[in-house]
Parts: structure tokens; C-alpha cells; sequence
């Protein structure tokens, strides 16, 4: 099937890291572009890199070892219980790879996740973004991440577990259901839903998004924000690249969130690229050398 190859790139990094665990492949941006400053993702992740494929080459027993994670520092204003979980000493060197173009300090401060809070997650994948809100809610809070059984069955089953074992995850409930009933009927008065660069997902597997955006209104409480990334296709497009660009016009977004009784609350540059054309493949088996490079919109969405 199309989508499961899909699938199958998207997580592509998420699977390669397993007990290290990271749910996307590593984003960046160009140089001057919103989001830019991290390295290539080749090179962040150290596969593929020079010095490893002459090592190869050359017949040497030892390879090359992977250059360090790119540098990421959060803004100065992002609060320090997310700045804390983005520096604990225990995340692993493939998760920290992700961050210089992921940005989690400025999209969970955006999100506004804070400790002691119920979170819920659509499309866990391997975890990278449940660990990180686990870690800024803390003991006191509760995160429930949602994978369908395809994803975990075909893809994530092994990663997902190894993600849950560690200790950082013991408020962490993993579910196992629909992403259009993702939830069940004790997550309830959630302050947060997110969803992280999967929403054009749920347009061409295909999903029932009314039923998907209805369930995520009940589960939150009067107040509580549904939290959406995704690549953004080119304005006027609406869902027409969804599979063949893993894209989305965010005025789809935004008219279908808002039909659910959602308001829109705000939304952030901070994962902007202007120099993207939105006409390529941002998923991570075709975007090559751009992967990362899209322009993402980050949009905030309140239940009244």
C-alpha cells in the first residue's frame, strides 16, 4: 500500500534509533531561514557522512565516529521547566540530534506546556516529542500517546517499547487505537492535544478528521489547546497534496479545526522556511538533502 511506504520513511529515524529513540526524522532549515542553524540531517545522525563511507572503503575495522548533535539553545524566554527537559543529562544523543531543527523549546513554550498537566499526543511514532512533554509535566502530570496498531505492528512497535522503558516515561500511558478515537473515555480535561507533522496524514490514509478533531474537542477541558505542526502546501491547494507532497494548506487546518468548535488562538514563525516552493515531497524517503527545509506552520487552537 502507498501509505505504508510512507509510513515507512516517515519513521524512518524513529525506527533506525529505536532504544535511542526519535519519532521524526531530523529537521533543518537554511541558513537565514526561520528554524535554521542545525546541521544536515546526514550529518547530524552521522550516516552517510565522508570520513564513515572512506573508512569503509579503505577496509578499516573501526569507522569514523558521528560528528556531535548541532548546538540548540532555546530562547531566552522559553520557561525553564522546558528548558530543563530539552538539557537533562539522561536524553539520548539521537533526540538531541533532532532539536536544532525541531525547535522543541520555542513549540512546546507556543503550546504552552507546563508541568503537572494532562497531555494527550496523536501519532506518538517513536516518541521523541512524548519523551520531551513527559519530562516537562512531570510527575505530577500524565501524557497518553496515541499510535494506531498499524503503525506499531508494521513500524513502531519495537522503538515505541524500548521508548516507554525508560524511567522518564512511567507517567507516559501508550495507546494503542484510531487516530479518529484516540483516546479513551477516562482522558478527559486534558490541557493539551498535539500532533507533530501528521495532521496531512489523516487526509489520505484516509482518516474521518470530523471525527478525529470531535474527539480531541471532548477529551480537552474548556480552555485547553489542540497543538497542530505540519508542512504547509502552497496557499490555495487545500488537501490535493496531502499524498503526493505529504502536505497541507493550513487554511484546510484552520476551517476544519474551527468547524469542531475550536478557536484559533494563535500561531508561530518559528518553523518558517519563506524560501521553500512548497512543489517537493517532504517526506523523509524523498526530501533528501531539504529534508527539514519546509515551511511549517505551528497553530494554537483553544476549546472555549
Amino acid at each position: 500500500m502507498k501509505h505504508a511506504a510512507y509510513l515507512a520513511a516517515l519513521l524512518t529515524v524513529s525506527l533506525a534509533a529505536g532504544a535511542t529513540g526519535c519519532s521524526k526524522a531530523k529537521e533543518r532549515a537554511p541558513a537565514g531561514a526561520s528554524g535554521s542553524g542545525s546541521a544536515p540531517a546526514a550529518a547530524a545522525a552521522g550516516s552517510g557522512s565522508a570520513t564513515a563511507a572512506a573508512a569503509a572503503g579503505s577496509g578499516s575495522a573501526t569507522a569514523a565516529p558521528p560528528p556531535a548533535p548541532a548546538p540548540y539553545t532555546p530562547a531566552a524566554d522559553v520557561p525553564e521547566p522546558i528548558k530543563a527537559a530539552i538539557a537533562a543529562a539522561d536524553r539520548t544523543d539521537a533526540d538531541r540530534a533532532l532539536d536544532a531543527g525541531r525547535k522543541p523549546g520555542e513549540v512546546l513554550a507556543f503550546f504552552r506546556i507546563a508541568p503537572g498537566q494532562k497531555v494527550g499526543e496523536l501519532f506518538a511514532g517513536g516518541g521523541y516529542t512524548t519523551e520531551l512533554i513527559a519530562r516537562v509535566v512531570g510527575s505530577g502530570g500524565k501524557v497518553y500517546a496515541q499510535n494506531s496498531k498499524e503503525v506499531l505492528e508494521k513500524f513502531a512497535r519495537k522503538p515505541w517499547t524500548e521508548r516507554a522503558a525508560r524511567p522518564v516515561m512511567k507517567d507516559v500511558v501508550g495507546l494503542e487505537r484510531p487516530i479518529d478515537d484516540p483516546f479513551p473515555a477516562d482522558a478527559r480535561g486534558l490541557d493539551a492535544v498535539i500532533t507533530i507533522l501528521n495532521y496531512h496524514d489523516a487526509v489520505w490514509l484516509p482518516v474521518d478528521r470530523t471525527k478525529m478533531n470531535k474527539a480531541v474537542f471532548d477529551a480537552l477541558k474548556p480552555g485547553g489547546v489542540y497543538a497542530i505542526v505540519d508542512h504547509n502546501a502552497a496557499a490555495g491547494s487545500g488537501t490535493r497534496d496531502a499524498q503526493t507532497l505529504h502536505r497541507i494548506d493550513e487554511e484546510v487546518v484552520k476551517k476544519e479545526v474551527t468547524a469542531a468548535g475550536f478557536k484559533l488562538d494563535g500561531s508561530s514563525d518559528v518553523l518558517r522556511n519563506p524560501a521553500d516552493a512548497r512543489d517537493w515531497n517532504s517526506s523523509p524517503g524523498k526530501a533528501g538533502e531539504r529534508r527539514g527545509t519546509s515551511d511549517r506552520f505551528v497553530l494554537r487552537f483553544v476549546k472555549p
